[in-house]
């Protein structure tokens, strides 16, 4: 079924396809209805049972409409069928079986609540801070740790220190939110922002240390040390497993040479020689190992040209090569040597 019916009832909303299909398999009894489900694919199943969470519950005049449309059941009298989370995860069930409604149900639960804030992630972090005014941390957090980290970073890095390092502190504490709770803040931040952004794709959200990994390590380098000093004095053990969990620039001692030259591609030997001032020696020489022979030469003679150089100079060109690094790390394109994975992880 597609779009929605020009010959539906008068005062009876228009639903599309997805709706209409939700809308009669909630009129059916569970094995009737797992008959149907079990014919669809799981993208179709998955489509159709977010509509039924979302629907809940369907006026006995939308049905009529519906069935009368498709001309394929019979209408009787009937109460307002209920649908919700419970109707879902049973019709997959009976339709799929638990294993594999299960995972399909997981993958909905993740769909479902990270839509709630999509509509966010056309914002600017100015625009998003100006909507998150006035609330406390915990729901700043939980409205961040629901966006994309690039987004929730953009917005940590225009806080002030005090509240950047309370949200950070709730984000990766922060355990399930409640689905009611979720829907009021969502309903109350779209209603103040319904004209200046738009809805882009699906985002899954959870909160926890991970999360805010991913987003400082997408912030810029003052950011990263503000909020980690500040995190530090706050609470050191949360410091400590954050700085354990993001790789920095004694980390690249930890790839294999062919990643190691990854993430030195198209790096200056310019750069290169500002950032050695001050590294590890095993960082050093993990570099010197993973350049052309020509580079090696550039790079020392860069090295006996440099005089003195600002602290920030140093620290802004070894940060150009832990972002190679992030970033090639978190698209999966280099990977820690297995023995060290261990130590990482901890």
């Amino acid at each position: 079924m597609s779009g929605a019916s020009g010959n539906a009832m008068k005062g009876v909303p228009a639903l599309n396809g997805t709706q209409k299909a939700a809308a009669v398999l909630m009129q059916l009894g569970k094995d009737a209805a797992a008959a149907v489900m079990g014919r669809l694919n799981d993208e179709e199943a998955e489509a159709i049972a977010a509509e039924i969470v979302r629907m809940r519950r369907v006026q006995p005049q939308v049905a009529d409409a519906v069935i009368e449309e498709i001309h394929e059941l019979a209408v009787r009298g009937r109460m307002a069928a209920t649908g919700g989370k419970e109707f879902a995860a049973g019709l997959l069930e009976a339709s799929f079986g638990s294993e594999r409604a299960a995972g399909l149900m997981e993958r909905l639960a993740s769909d479902v609540d990270g839509k709630r804030f999509e509509f966010l992630d056309g914002a600017g972090p100015a625009q998003v801070m100006s909507l998150l005014e006035g609330e406390l941390p915990q729901t700043i957090a939980m409205v961040l740790a629901h966006l994309t980290p690039e987004t929730a970073s953009a917005v940590l890095a225009v806080m002030l220190p005090a509240m950047r390092t309370d949200v950070a502190q709730a984000i990766a504490t922060m355990g399930p939110a409640v689905p009611e709770a979720m829907d009021i803040v969502a309903g109350s931040l779209k209603r103040k922002a319904v004209a200046m952004v738009a809805p882009r794709g699906r985002r899954a959200a959870i909160g926890g240390v991970q999360p805010l990994v991913d987003i400082i390590n997408r912030s810029d380098t003052a950011t990263e040390k503000t909020l980690m000093e500040d995190l530090a004095a706050r609470s050191p053990a949360l410091a400590a497993e954050l700085r354990e969990k993001m790789l920095g620039l004694a980390d690249l001692a930890r790839f294999e040479n062919h990643d190691v030259q990854k993430v030195l591609r198209g790096i200056e030997p310019t750069t290169l020689a500002m950032a050695m001032r001050g590294m590890a020696a095993e960082v050093e020489e993990a570099i010197r190992a993973n350049i052309s022979e020509r580079n090696r030469e550039l790079l020392e003679s860069e090295i006996e040209a440099l005089g003195p150089v600002r602290t920030a100079e140093v620290e802004g060109a070894q940060a150009g090569i832990v972002r190679s690094l992030r970033g090639l790390y978190a698209a999966g394109e280099i990977t820690i040597r297995e023995e060290d994975e261990v130590s990482l992880a901890r």
